[in-house]
């Protein structure tokens, strides 16, 4: 218990900066899974294979493999673990929720994880687009860039008790790199427990799928009406655990208190499986919903905020809004070839888009793309057919 008090401060000292399957070319087919295959709604372990594309430049399909609660590294860099039963959701927005990633440690270390000491804070700006598109099968994509400088990301499917199933995305760089040494002790309980309350996007069993991106901004959001209060991730994590679609969304975030972590300006995309996306935006601490199929990092409201963000962020959303223009119904490779043409490596930045996932809101299932090695993926079922 005694390393256990000792690290698990560092695991949340990057709690709003955190991010199995087959390593397989890129592309949308999808199959039965190989014999003695699982899928991630096993909670079974099976290593990764690399599939390859024919002579012909076709591909072959995707197969999907499980994960379970230990932590497997599929490549360095990106690993993916399981998570099933009570994840204390419930009692954290009881309790009245948190201001801060302070008030989030101090709640799981108070329930689940024992006290923690010597905790700091630590984070840095970062890019992102996102893109919703239909599939021509009656379903829609999300696809989603997270940029930043290299880090550890990590997919997380979760199975709590009480909410939906969800995939979720983790930058967990941090957790590491301040346990130092010592990062041996943190165990896959510690870690996977901090990972759900630090997602940074993911979409659940109704399809329902969330991000948040960055503005470039020194107002932040720190609502005060005296209602419960959630940070950045867990709004996430609020978002995936129950809401079904944009309007329960948007109703379950009016709620809340929003309070930006870190100070930073963010914003949200949401999309759901009719098809519906929209950014969430707060501005002077008022919550706005603009319908968008894309969302980069740039404010989207009318008025004095319109279009403040990076350069980039803007020709990023016209890359995106010329592709959905000229291809308003795609398939998953597609998505990931418009993901693609947006990714950090096309600016020449010391960024790099560390993930890129395409989530099929329909199939419930998420292809991630690992550094902008858009030639291959891990793909991952959210349940057994």
């Amino acid at each position: 218990m005694g390393k256990k008090k000792l690290w698990i401060g560092v695991i949340i000292s990057a709690l709003w900066l955190s991010g199995c399957g087959y390593h397989l070319p890129p592309g949308d087919g999808q199959s039965e899974i190989e014999e003695g295959g699982q899928t991630a709604g096993t909670g079974e372990t099976q290593e990764t294979q690399e599939n390859q594309e024919t002579q012909d430049g076709t591909q072959e399909p995707a197969a999907y493999v499980g994960i379970s609660s230990t932590v497997a590294e599929l490549e360095s860099g990106f690993s993916a673990v399981r998570f099933e039963g009570e994840d204390g959701l419930e009692a954290f927005l009881h309790q009245g929720g948190a201001e801060s990633d302070r008030e989030v440690l101090q709640f799981l270390t108070g329930t689940m994880l024992g006290s923690a000491e010597g905790l700091s804070f630590e984070g840095d700006a970062f890019g992102c687009s996102t893109i919703s598109v239909e599939n021509g099968e009656g379903g829609y994509y999300f696809g989603r860039n997270f940029d930043w400088n290299k880090c550890d990301a990590m997919m997380v499917a979760s199975y709590p008790s009480d909410g939906y199933a969800s995939f979720s995305t983790v930058n967990v760089d941090f957790i590491r790199q301040g346990a130092g040494l010592a990062s041996h002790f943190l165990s896959d309980e510690m870690l996977t427990v901090a990972a759900l309350y630090a997602p940074l996007d993911g979409m659940n069993e109704k399809g329902l799928c969330v991000s948040v991106n960055m503005i470039q901004d020194s107002d932040t959001i720190a609502q005060n009406t005296e209602k419960p209060d959630i940070t950045t991730t867990t709004a996430i994590r609020l978002l995936l655990n129950r809401a079904a679609d944009v309007d329960e969304a948007v109703e379950l975030l009016r709620q809340y208190d929003f309070h930006a972590s870190m100070g930073y300006m963010v914003h949200l995309a949401i999309a759901d499986g009719t098809g519906r996306s929209a950014a969430v935006e707060y501005v002077n601490n008022e919550m706005n919903v603009i319908e968008t199929p894309i969302l980069t990092n740039f404010y989207l409201s009318e008025g004095e905020k319109n279009g403040i963000g990076t350069s980039q962020s803007h020709t990023r959303f016209e890359i995106l809004e010329q592709t959905l223009e000229e291809r308003p119904v795609m398939d998953s490779g597609q998505v990931r070839d418009a993901l693609s043409s947006v990714s950090k490596g096309n600016f020449g930045e010391f960024e790099s888009t560390e993930w890129s996932v395409v989530f099929d809101q329909s199939a419930l299932t998420a292809e991630y793309y690992h550094r902008e090695d858009y030639g291959s993926s891990y793909a991952f079922t959210l349940f057994d057919d």
